[in-house]
């Protein structure tokens, strides 16, 4: 029943990220920060821990889970190192991410040729 709950709550957020896009004309990178944004909220009034367990992978593979890292990363840090441990939260999460999206770009850009 696990899957069912991660399939059916992952495809209602790409139902909305897609309803975004084609009724409030909204791009790409639009829609991702609003996703990052609503991630980050809803784990700041620690809803999303609920949603993570309830959903499983539906709600940690979408972009959502994202925003939520970061503002999780970043609370446990602050609660350690106060103020300082802010910066240092927001990257102790998501940092193996962001280096993979680097890596790959790199290795992306070096094999495919733009065409603009």
């Amino acid at each position: 029943m696990d899957f069912v709950y991660a399939f059916v709550i992952g495809g209602l957020i790409c139902i909305v990220g897609q309803l975004l896009l084609d009724l409030a004309k909204l791009t790409p990178a639009h829609v991702m920060a609003v996703f990052v944004v609503i991630g980050a909220i809803l784990d700041g009034f620690g809803i999303y821990d609920n949603f993570i367990r309830f959903a499983g992978a539906g709600a940690t593979v979408p972009i959502t889970s994202f925003g939520h890292s970061l503002m999780h990363g970043a609370m446990v840090a602050a609660k350690e190192h106060g103020y300082i441990g802010i910066g240092m939260g927001i990257f102790q999460l998501t940092s193996a991410g962001i280096s993979a999206a680097i890596l790959f770009a790199f290795f992306a850009a070096l094999i495919f040729k733009p065409k603009g």
